[in-house]
């Protein structure tokens, strides 16, 4: 029987929004709340939908990967990469506001522009992290898909004692572990940019959605257990917890799979009570989850909307337009970052809408 995925299509609708949230930079303790388990949310969400019969057929579950993840990360790398002098030029991006986490933005030269070719082609790597932030996701849901597809295989097949109810257990803990021994240690991945820790989270939260569908007719959802969630994540974001990030701490490897769960638990309970009332909300809420990749690709370059309203506010610098993700200047405490969720959530899918109604059938398809 096909399983009704709306309840699933919400669930990355609210995370989606939430990642625009968070890169909006709220209230800190909104911000940190965030981190514990939007990301997450997308990797249990692939994991849910992933089937036994790729088991016996595994290239179909890795080109049908490849060409879900690897081809749009390409296509629209390539796209960040090509106008990325221009957008210098016409000031969405500068050298003087620009820096983030101590790095510096600046126009390529031609060498430049071809070693980032070849990152991006080679190594799923090299993209605009400036207007392309979010783009690790791409490659880390691909490495964390073929790594447990791999994970699996070598588990079941050669250890017939190991059920398939227990693989995906298995794959938790060995990923839990290696994630202790690899931040305990200091010890990167370099074939994988970033150095992998992502991947390994990937790994971990793919094969819970793996059980979720397995268990979820188990998993009561009532409105108390849901603010219990959440209230324990408040308490988890008021102690400076984290999420997916990239400088991890041991205690993040203690506190991150459970706080990724009950987050995912947490925004499932929402969707779930949404996909139960039809109407205006649902449906939208549907078309976001199911157009997330161009929220994905242009909700940075989105953020320039509001920014540009936010100079003329409090009358800043234009080349404060430049500014990554948002304008800093008093992004805590005023309300710019409510602005920026929405724009950043609503331009993307307007853009996609549009292009779909006015081009011509048969046309050139977006990914």
């Amino acid at each position: 029987m096909k399983r009704d995925n709306t309840n699933l299509s919400i669930c990355k609708a609210i995370a989606i929004i939430l990642m625009c949230a968070g890169h909006a930079e709220g209230p800190t303790l909104l911000v940190t709340f965030i981190y514990l388990f939007h990301m997450p949310v997308f990797f249990i969400a692939a994991g849910y939908f992933f089937d036994k019969k790729y088991l016996s057929d595994p290239w179909t579950f890795v080109k049908k990967r490849f060409k879900g993840l690897y081809v749009p990360f390409v296509k629209w790398s390539l796209f960040f990469l090509v106008f990325h002098n221009l957008f210098f030029k016409i000031g969405l991006m500068n050298e003087h506001y620009g820096n983030w986490a101590g790095g510096a933005t600046h126009p390529y030269d031609w060498h430049q522009f071809w070693q980032r070719l070849v990152h991006i082609i080679f190594s799923m790597g090299g993209y605009d992290e400036f207007l392309a932030g979010a783009f690790w996701f791409f490659r880390a849901l691909l490495v964390a898909s073929v790594a447990f597809l791999v994970l699996y295989l070598l588990l079941y097949n050669r250890r017939k004692w190991l059920s398939h109810d227990t693989v995906p257990w298995v794959i938790i803990i060995l990923t839990i572990g290696f994630a202790w021994f690899k931040v305990a240690n200091h010890l990167t991945i370099a074939t994988i940019v970033q150095g992998g820790i992502r991947d390994c989270w990937g790994v971990m939260f793919f094969a819970m959605g793996v059980l979720y569908r397995r268990y979820e007719k188990l998993i009561p959802e009532r409105w108390a257990l849901t603010l219990v969630f959440a209230a324990v994540l408040l308490v988890g974001a008021s102690r400076g917890w984290q999420g997916m990030a990239l400088k991890t701490e041991l205690r993040t490897v203690a506190t991150l799979p459970f706080t990724g769960a009950i987050g995912f638990l947490m925004v499932h309970h929402i969707a779930s009570w949404l996909d139960r009332h039809e109407g205006i909300v649902k449906r939208f809420m549907v078309y976001c989850g199911n157009n997330t990749l161009y929220i994905y690709v242009f909700h940075i370059i989105s953020f320039k909307i509001v920014s540009a309203i936010k100079i003329w506010y409090y009358g800043l610098d234009w080349g404060q337009i430049g500014c990554h993700m948002v304008i800093h200047e008093n992004s805590t405490t005023d309300l710019f970052w409510v602005l920026y969720t929405i724009v950043g959530t609503a331009v993307p899918l307007l853009g996609i809408t549009l292009y779909r109604r006015l081009k011509p059938p048969h046309s050139f398809q977006t990914t």
